[in-house]
């Protein structure tokens, strides 16, 4: 699938959790504390459904203080004792220690010198995406960092995207958001963006929002498809 040249994005708006970084080490730690292989997924599933209630009620808390509630339900759920702060903090500290997918800088060099102007927009607070940027020397790729956090609505509601776009001044139709989860490209889409969607193992698209616009197993191949 290629996307006509007349239609090329002019603004390529990134998601950064486990699109560009590799979310690896926070899964074994969690893993581990919970000795579960699935801990990680149902805490994540909870930061995210959680992160939707503070949406839709109006009752905004950080990323972070979403994760670390998330840790007490997991362990509630699992029949275990909550864990204490500091064994807590250390925890969701590992997700600005995170190195970026190998095919990350690949996909990000070869737009980069296509001449794309490229933007990072995540759920994490502004002081958690700069230190993820810098831990995985990706920051120089992007012209603003953007987070959530001043909106106080997370992502897929549509004024996150609408906001990036109205602070570069790019109209949502000639903007794209580029995630590796499909709830992610459903949000960017129904909110007038295009989408291309990285099929990393374990992800899929929502069979009930339009189709991504484009994609691919990995950035270098979205990359291809946009450069034609």
């Amino acid at each position: 699938m290629s996307t006509a040249a007349s239609n090329r994005p002019k603004l390529l708006i990134f998601d950064v959790n486990e699109t560009l970084l590799d979310l690896s080490k926070l899964q074994q730690a969690v893993n581990q504390e919970f000795k579960s292989e699935t801990a990680f997924k149902q805490w994540f599933a909870l930061l995210l459904q959680y992160s939707l209630v503070d949406t839709v009620t109006g009752n905004y808390h950080s990323f972070g203080q979403i994760g670390d509630a998330a840790l007490d339900m997991l362990a509630q759920a699992m029949g275990q004792p909550a864990r204490l702060a500091p064994r807590k903090k250390e925890i969701l500290t590992l997700i600005t220690e995170l190195p970026p997918h190998p095919d990350i800088i690949p996909g990000l060099t070869a737009l980069q010198k296509a001449g794309f102007r490229m933007v990072t927009l995540t759920n994490s607070p502004d002081a958690t995406v700069q230190k993820q940027m810098a831990y995985a020397g990706l920051s120089g790729f992007f012209e603003q960092l953007f987070s959530i956090d001043s909106l106080k609505r997370y992502k897929p509601h549509p004024e996150t995207y609408h906001s990036s776009c109205q602070q570069l001044k790019v109209a949502p139709a000639q903007a794209m958001l580029i995630a590796a989860h499909g709830w992610d490209t459903a949000g960017a889409q129904l909110a007038g963006l295009q989408a291309a969607f990285i099929s990393r193992p374990g992800q899929q698209v929502y069979p009930l929002a339009p189709a991504p616009t484009l994609t691919g197993p990995t950035l270098p191949d979205i990359a291809r498809q946009l450069i034609g």
